[in-house]
C-alpha cells in the first residue's frame, strides 16, 4: 500500500512496497543487519578464515596424487592404496569426460577401502557423487553426498553438491539447510553458496506468500498507519472532513461535536465513521451506497477502494479504481486520485510499467494535482531515477509550497543521490537542506525522520537520536519511529537492552506493526534466540501488507529454522551478538 513514507518505514514509501532499495536499516560495520533477503542475518561483516573452502568440483582430493606402484607389485599393496589407485584412474576418466567409467573406478575404490578408513571413504563417495552430477543423476547425487557427510559432517564440498542436488530435485527445505551449513563453514565468503541460498529463500518465501496471502484475514492497520496514509494526499475529496453542506440542517450549528448523519446516504455515513475513526465499517457503507446507486457512488467506490488497499485485499479494490477512472463525468480529482493508488498497487506488484503509465495519465488529465507529482516521486526513488524524483518534487513544490512532505522527501533524495554518488559537498548541500526543512516546518515529522536516518549514515548518532526524540514528541503513536531509535542504539552505543525496550515499546503503541516484530526478530537470530525470532518473524507474516513484503518475511523466517536445523544435526552456530 504504497501512500506515505511516514506511513510505515521512513524509508520507503510503505512497507508494502517490498524490499527498500536503500537498505538504511542495514547497520554497516555492525554485526546487525536488516532488511537482507538471503537471511543470513549474522555474519555478513565477519572476516573470519573460509573455513571448508571448496575449490572448482573436481574430483581430485588432497590423496590423488600420491604415487602407487604398477602391476605385479599391486599384490604387495594395501587395501588402501589399492582404493587409491582405483580412484587415481577414476579420476583421469572423469576429467575427459568418460563419466561412466569415472563412476566403476570410484565404485571399485569404495569396494576396497577398508571400512575405518573413513576420510578415505567419504573422498570416494563425493568423488562419485561429482560424476553422477555431470550425468544429472540427482538422486544417486544425493545418496553418495549422505554417506560422505556422515562419515565426515564438515565435508564442505559434499554438502553443496548435495545441496545442489536436492534443488534439482524440488527438496527446498533441505537443501537451504545444506547450504546453510555450507555458509556457516565458510565464514560467508564465497558467493555460489550465498547465491544458492538466496534463490533457494525467495523460491520458498514466494510459494508460502502466495498460498497465505490468498487465504489470509484481511486486517485493519492501526488508525495512526491510516492517518499517516490520508495525510500524503492533499488533493484528495473522500479524505476531507464532512462540509456543512453536507449534513443535516439542524446539525450545522452543532459545535464541538461530528454531526450526525441521518439521511440513508451510506457514503455519508462512511465519512463519519472516518471522522470518528470507527475504519471497521467504511467499505459496507460504502457498499450501500453503490448498491443503491446513490449520488455519492464515484466517491464510495474510490473511498471502498481505498479501504481494500489498506487492508491489503488488491484484487477487490482494482475493479472499483477502474470503474472511478473510466466515469468519464466524474470529479477529474476522484479520477486522478484513483490513478494514483492503481499506479501504487501496480508499483506494488512489481509492474513498474503499468504504473508509470496511470501516473502519466493521472498528470494529463490533472496537471495541477500536487498529488500525482508527490506520489510520482517516491516511486521514482525507489526506481533509483533520484533525477527524476527531485523533478517531481519540485512540481509538486510548486503547486503547493507549503507541502512540507515533499520539501522533505525532495532533500532525502538529493542526499541519497550525493551519498550513494560520494559527492562530500552535495552530502554536505543536502544535510543543511535538512536544517532549512526543520526550520522552516517544525511540526512536520516526517522531516525530523528523514533527517534522522540522513545523520545516521554520517555517524552523527547523537544529532539522530535528538531528531527521533523530535518525531516521537511531534507524533508519540508513530510506532516506526521507535523501532529507528532503537536500531540507532544498537548501531551508536551497542546498547542492546535500550534497542530492544524501544523496540518492544513500539509493539506495545501498535501491535499491528509489522516492520517492529520483523526488527525483533533479526535481533534475535543475532542473539541466537532462534525459536523467539521464528516466532517474531510468524507475528509479523500475519501482518504483512502485500504478498510481495510476506514473501520477503517467509524467507527471514525459513533462514532461521534452516539455522535452528543445521544447529542440531552438526553443532554449527554462526557467531552472536
Amino acid at each position: 500500500m504504497v501512500g506515505t513514507m511516514a506511513a510505515s518505514k521512513p524509508i520507503e514509501p510503505e512497507a508494502g512496497s517490498g524490499l527498500p532499495r536503500w537498505q538504511l536499516a542495514l547497520l554497516i560495520g555492525t554485526p546487525i543487519v536488516l532488511g537482507v533477503g538471503a537471511a543470513y542475518l549474522w555474519g555478513r561483516n565477519r572476516n573470519g578464515s573460509q573455513a571448508g573452502s571448496r575449490g572448482k568440483d573436481q574430483p581430485s582430493e588432497r590423496n590423488e596424487e600420491r604415487k602407487t606402484p604398477e602391476g605385479s607389485e599391486q599384490d604387495n599393496m594395501s587395501l588402501l592404496d589399492k582404493a587409491q589407485l582405483a580412484k587415481n584412474r577414476g579420476n583421469k576418466f572423469f576429467k575427459v569426460g568418460k563419466f561412466e567409467h569415472a563412476i566403476r573406478f570410484y565404485t571399485e575404490a569404495i569396494i576396497l577401502c577398508p571400512k575405518e578408513q573413513k576420510s578415505d571413504l567419504s573422498t570416494f563417495h563425493q568423488n562419485r557423487a561429482a560424476a553422477f552430477d555431470q550425468l544429472g543423476k540427482w538422486i544417486e547425487v544425493v545418496e553418495d553426498c549422505t554417506k560422505a557427510v556422515e562419515m565426515n559432517p564438515r565435508y564442505v564440498k559434499a554438502l553443496f553438491r548435495r545441496a545442489r542436488a536436492l534443488e534439482k530435485l524440488d527438496n527446498r527445505k533441505e537443501c537451504l539447510e545444506d547450504v546453510t551449513a555450507v555458509c556457516i563453514l565458510e565464514a560467508f565468503q564465497n558467493q555460489q553458496s550465498m547465491q544458492l541460498a538466496d534463490r533457494v529463500l525467495k523460491q520458498m518465501g514466494q510459494e508460502k506468500a502466495k498460498e497465505k496471502y490468498k487465504n489470509r484475514e484481511p486486517l485493519m492497520p492501526s488508525p495512526q498507519f491510516i492517518k499517516s496514509y490520508f495525510s500524503s494526499f492533499t488533493d484528495d475529496i473522500i479524505s476531507q472532513p464532512l462540509q456543512k453542506g453536507e449534513k443535516k440542517d439542524e446539525d450545522k450549528d452543532k459545535e464541538g461535536e461530528a454531526a450526525e448523519v441521518t439521511e440513508s446516504s451510506g457514503y455519508l455515513k462512511a465519512k463519519q465513521y472516518m471522522e470518528e475513526e470507527n475504519y471497521d465499517k467504511i467499505i459496507s457503507e460504502c457498499t450501500k451506497e453503490i448498491e443503491s446507486n446513490g449520488r455519492h457512488t464515484a466517491e464510495a467506490l474510490l473511498l471502498r477502494a481505498t479501504f481494500y488497499l489498506l487492508i491489503g485485499n488488491a484484487t477487490a479494490a482494482q475493479p472499483d479504481l477502474d470503474q472511478v477512472i473510466n466515469m468519464q463525468d466524474a470529479n477529474v480529482k476522484l479520477r486522478a486520485n484513483a490513478l494514483i493508488k492503481r499506479g501504487s498497487m501496480y508499483m506494488q506488484q512489481q509492474q513498474p510499467k503499468l504504473s508509470s503509465e496511470d501516473f502519466d495519465m493521472a498528470a494529463t488529465i490533472d496537471p495541477r494535482n500536487s498529488d500525482v507529482y508527490h506520489h510520482r516521486g517516491q516511486l521514482k526513488i525507489l526506481l533509483d531515477k533520484v533525477r527524476e524524483a527531485v523533478e517531481d518534487f519540485d512540481e509538486c513544490i510548486l503547486l503547493r509550497p507549503d507541502s512540507a512532505l515533499a520539501q522533505a522527501q525532495k532533500c532525502f533524495a538529493l542526499y541519497r543521490q550525493a551519498y550513494t554518488g560520494n559527492n562530500a559537498s552535495q552530502v554536505q548541500s543536502a544535510m543543511n537542506g535538512f536544517e532549512d526543512v526543520i526550520r522552516r516546518f517544525p511540526t512536520c515529522a516526517e522531516g525530523y525522520a528523514l533527517y534522522a536516518q540522513a545523520l545516521t549514515d554520517q555517524q552523527q548518532f547523537g544529532k539522530a537520536d535528538e531528531m527521533y526524540d523530535k518525531c516521537i514528541e511531534l507524533e508519540p503513536d508513530n510506532a516506526t519511529t521507535y523501532v529507528h531509535k532503537g536500531l540507532l542504539q544498537l548501531q551508536w552505543k551497542q546498547d542492546l537492552d535500550t534497542g530492544l525496550e524501544l523496540i518492544s515499546k513500539a509493539i506495545e503503541i501498535d501491535n499491528k506493526c509489522d516492520f517492529a516484530y520483523e526488527t525483533m526478530g533479526t535481533i534475535e537470530v543475532q542473539r541466537g534466540n532462534l525459536d523467539k525470532a521464528i516466532d517474531m518473524f510468524n507475528k509479523a507474516i500475519n501482518l504483512a501488507k502485500s504478498e510481495m513484503e510476506m514473501a520477503h518475511l517467509y524467507s527471514l523466517c525459513d533462514a532461521a529454522y534452516a539455522q535452528t536445523e543445521v544447529a542440531k544435526k552438526y553443532g554449527l552456530k554462526p557467531p552472536t551478538l
